[in-house]
């Protein structure tokens, strides 16, 4: 694991993760609804946020895993990590937000996290730490403005971006839609939305099906690092690392 192992996970102020997150996140946003923040550090450096919170609407996912309560589940909302960070970073810094927050939540039954494959990636890094794929949509919800920023539909409910929910009350919209496109200009983004679930307790009863992750390339969802491309053609290029790197060692 090499220098991974030396990174250090502990909770830090949400101030302190939120200007992290808008500095180094690709959206620059931060998730209003977050209320767990940790911090990754390496020499004393903050490398990394991981940020956990209540998921916007509790009414879609709350019945995901049977009996769930109300305060049973987390949604993993932002986890952002510099890039020069040593290999093998992202899943140990996963691992250990998880085993904290099982440890001193243990009313936490399971976690949900989204992949965002319209703008950014398609969850390599949840699938190599455990989390199940149970959905791939498109998403219809997020454009750009003409400004060059993204905003997301349940944007105009509040947050940071209260100020167009209030123009947009006050100009007579009920529809979000219209008042994004008419008003501000906004553009839909074309891409999908994957959702994966982390179960942190034994003998938990789900109420959705599990996909396999090759459904991820037959939805054309496959994206890394903002950029299409299928799980195949992933391994293939990671095949070809390898490969030039054990020639390079046996020369």
């Amino acid at each position: 694991m090499g220098r991974a192992k030396d990174i250090i996970v502990k909770v830090i102020p949400s101030k302190a993760a939120n200007d992290f997150v808008k500095k180094n996140h690709y959206s620059n946003k931060v998730a209003s609804t977050a209320e767990l923040h940790f911090g990754c550090f390496l020499d004393r450096k903050l490398i990394g946020v991981v940020q956990y919170g209540r998921p916007i609407n509790k009414y879609l996912h709350k019945d995901i895993v049977e009996g769930t309560l109300w305060n049973e589940f987390l949604e993993l909302n932002r986890m952002v990590l510099i890039d020069d960070t040593p290999k093998n970073s992202e899943s140990r810094i996963l691992g250990i937000t998880l085993k904290l927050i099982k440890r001193n939540a243990p009313h936490i039954k399971w976690v949900m996290t989204f992949a965002d494959a319209t703008q950014c990636g398609d969850g390599t890094i949840y699938r190599a730490s455990g989390f199940k794929l149970i959905s791939i949509n498109k998403s219809l919800q997020l454009y750009t403005l003409p400004n060059g920023d993204t905003l997301h539909l349940m944007g105009l409910q509040g947050g940071e971006y209260g100020r167009h929910r209030k123009n947009m009350l006050k100009r007579g919209y009920t529809s979000a839609k219209k008042y994004m496109v008419e008003v501000l200009k906004g553009v839909q983004l074309k891409g999908q939305q994957i959702k994966y679930i982390k179960t942190l307790h034994k003998n938990l009863k789900l109420n959705c099906k599990i996909l396999p992750f090759s459904e991820i390339d037959n939805k054309g969802a496959g994206m890394y690092k903002g950029k299409k491309i299928t799980l195949q053609e992933r391994r293939a290029l990671s095949d070809e690392v390898d490969s030039n790197a054990n020639s390079k060692q046996e020369a």
